[in-house]
């Protein structure tokens, strides 16, 4: 019921989530990155607890692989759980239980892993992972939505997807860009979410000077602001 990308940028630094799904609000329970320490998509029948433990054990000095191996030892539930890392050195690991829903499969690169359960064929995640390396011009944020772009196309789930984020950390401990669809029309939260994107881009960085450095932040120019 979900497919994802989890990256790191080599260039920026940058570590990031696109991911989709069938499911309300996927992104507030999947998606979790960390400034200078990695990214974990825990998905399928999904622990939200997994994310946060595996990003302290990456933040703690162990690699991708290493980090997965340490959640899945002695975890008795791994078998309903597919799990996508990737650490600051851009290794990845991946993981998908014995109970992945339906059609399920992973494609690996570098610094990227795409992943996906109940898909409509086991072409997709090489599909979103393919365009992914292919937008190596345009911003880390665009190439993740790319990636999503291209696994719809290429036939995304079994059936409409209804949810999407884009979740992107760069050197702050709060995220760059946190942009969620928690619900949409049939196969419509990927044109939702590039809105979100494109009205955020222009502004990102403001809101990091704001909390940074408030006294030389732009106006907001709203109303009575001055």
């Amino acid at each position: 019921m979900t497919f994802s990308i989890t990256a790191r940028c080599p260039e920026t630094g940058q570590f990031g989530i696109a991911i989709t799904s069938s499911s309300i609000a996927v992104a507030s329970r999947c998606s979790f990155a960390r400034a200078g320490v990695g990214a974990v998509a825990t998905q399928n029948i999904t622990d939200p607890r997994l994310g946060p433990l595996g990003l302290d054990l990456m933040e703690g000095g162990v690699g991708a692989e290493a980090a997965l191996a340490n959640l899945l030892d002695g975890y008795r539930d791994a078998e309903f759980r597919q799990l996508a890392l990737v650490d600051k050195q851009g290794d990845v690991a991946h993981f998908s239980g014995a109970h992945t829903l339906g059609t399920h499969a992973v494609a690996i690169g570098p610094g990227a892993v795409a992943a996906g359960n109940l898909l409509a064929g086991t072409g997709v995640p090489a599909a979103m992972l393919a365009r992914f390396e292919a937008t190596t011009g345009d911003s880390f944020a665009e190439r993740l939505l790319a990636a999503l772009d291209a696994g719809l196309v290429a036939g995304g789930e079994e059936g409409p997807i209804h949810s999407a984020g884009l979740l992107v950390v760069e050197a702050e401990a709060w995220p760059l860009i946190d942009l969620r669809v928690d619900w949409a029309a049939p196969d419509a939260p990927l044109e939702e979410l590039r809105k979100l994107w494109q009205a955020w881009q222009p502004l990102m960085r403001d809101y990091v000077q704001r909390a940074l450095d408030p006294g030389q932040a732009p106006a907001f120019g709203v109303p009575g602001d001055r």
